[in-house]
C-alpha cells in the first residue's frame, strides 16, 4: 500500500482493492482543499485509479465554492487523465450526508453532461457500502 501523509490529509492507494483513499484530518482552507485533490490526482494517475473514497468525517464539508470546483473543474481533470469508469464516494456523517446530497441535487443539473461524465459521485455514511459501490464500477 502506498501512503502519503500531509498535515491535513492522508492519501493511500490500495492495490488489492484498486481504490484511492483520501482521509482528511481537519478543516482546511480553500488552497489546502485544492492542493489535496491535486496531490490525490497525481497518485491516482500513477496507478490509473479512477475510484476514490473521500473521507470527510473529520473535516466536514467544503465551502460551496470548493464543492463547485470539484463538481466542475476537477471532475473534468479526472476525465482527461484517468480511465473510465471514474467514481468518487464521499464518506460523511449522517448530518453532513443530508447537506451534501442537497448540494448535489441542486448543482448537478447545472453541470454540463460532458463534465458529469468525468466521475459518478455518491455519498455514504458507512465505509463498506461505499467501497462496494466503488468496486461495482470496475
Amino acid at each position: 500500500m502506498e501512503t502519503v501523509d500531509q498535515e491535513y490529509l492522508r492519501l493511500s492507494y490500495r492495490p488489492d482493492l484498486h481504490l484511492l483513499f483520501l482521509r482528511w484530518s481537519r478543516a482546511v482552507s480553500s488552497a489546502e482543499h485544492r492542493a489535496g485533490y491535486e496531490a490525490a490526482l497525481v497518485m491516482a494517475q500513477a496507478h490509473q485509479c479512477g475510484h476514490w473514497l473521500v473521507d470527510l468525517r473529520a473535516r466536514g464539508l467544503a465551502s460551496a465554492e470548493d464543492f463547485d470546483w470539484v463538481l466542475t473543474t476537477f471532475r473534468q481533470q479526472l476525465r482527461d487523465v484517468l480511465p473510465a469508469p471514474r467514481r468518487i464516494t464521499y464518506l460523511v456523517t449522517p448530518y453532513h450526508a443530508e447537506l451534501i446530497d442537497a448540494r448535489l441535487h441542486a448543482q448537478e443539473p447545472l453541470v454540463a453532461e460532458e463534465v458529469r461524465r468525468g466521475a459518478d459521485i455518491r455519498t455514504f455514511i458507512e465505509e463498506l457500502p461505499a467501497q462496494h459501490w466503488l468496486q461495482m464500477g470496475t
